[in-house]
């Protein structure tokens, strides 16, 4: 698999995975967890980003 390709799937992975995390700290009132999930949600979104980027340059 390219570098591209798994880049932006790991990046959905955790953008989905975050996600889950967010809303599981917001109905647990647990502001750490959903802080924790915020975080991973926007990395996951710089993460598939970068494989887009990576599969326009040609890498």
């Amino acid at each position: 698999m390219k570098s591209s390709t798994k880049d932006q799937a790991q990046g959905k992975f955790h953008k989905v995975k975050g996600g889950i995390k967010e809303l599981a700290g917001k109905a647990s009132m647990n502001a750490e967890l959903e802080g924790a999930g915020k975080n991973e949600k926007r990395a996951g979104k710089i993460q598939e980003k970068a494989g887009e980027i990576e599969k326009v340059v040609g890498k």
